[in-house]
């Protein structure tokens, strides 16, 4: 008789704690107005040595003035540094620019701007060239090194590094490189 009692106060108990069937369920009209957010995720940035360098050569106040009105262009509409994305200033003083949609995980471009002491920026750039096939040479009074690839669905990926005057430009791209990318913040920093 007690285990039939307590089997019928613990049945009650529960039933009183269980919500309403129809609390349960948003009604039409908040299930319609729901829409998912993108969830922000830093893009993934491979090392460089960037740290404290000897240089005569300022560092870019902002990402968008190193930039030619037809790179701009080509970005227009794809957001700078949006928040949780990575962007911004490093305690380093690295310049961290990141042209990508939160949305839009395969689609990014990556910029660091730099102080890179000379040996290790060397060091670093010849390892690329030997270790990770990327084409090296030097033009405009600096070394670069450059590599292109695709990824698993074909969609192209790419690296290139610029160091020059104690000052690295690091950029990586999927699938989005402007043409003349690099080349015009080389001619933004150094003229």
């Amino acid at each position: 008789m007690a285990a039939v009692l307590l089997t019928a106060a613990l049945g009650a108990a529960t039933a009183a704690c269980a919500p309403e069937p129809d609390s349960l369920r948003p009604t039409p009209t908040e299930a319609a107005s729901v829409t998912p957010t993108p969830i922000a995720t830093p893009v993934a940035i491979a090392d460089f040595p960037f740290g404290a360098s000897t240089s005569t050569t300022p560092l870019p106040a902002d990402c968008e003035s190193v930039l030619t009105a037809d790179i701009l262009t080509t970005l227009e509409g794809i957001p700078l540094n949006a928040p949780g994305m990575g962007g911004g200033i490093r305690p380093d003083s690295s310049r961290v620019c990141v042209w990508a949609d939160p949305g839009a995980s395969r689609t990014s471009l990556v910029t660091v701007v730099g102080y890179s002491p000379e040996r290790d920026a060397r060091d670093a750039l010849y390892l690329l060239g030997v270790d990770d096939g990327y084409l090296c040479y030097e033009p405009d009074d600096g070394l670069r090194c450059e590599r292109t690839w695709e990824d698993d669905l074909g969609l192209p990926q790419g690296r290139t590094v610029y160091w020059r005057d104690g000052v690295a430009i690091d950029t990586q791209y999927s699938n989005l490189a402007p043409q003349g990318y690099t080349a015009a913040i080389v001619d933004a920093i150094w003229g």
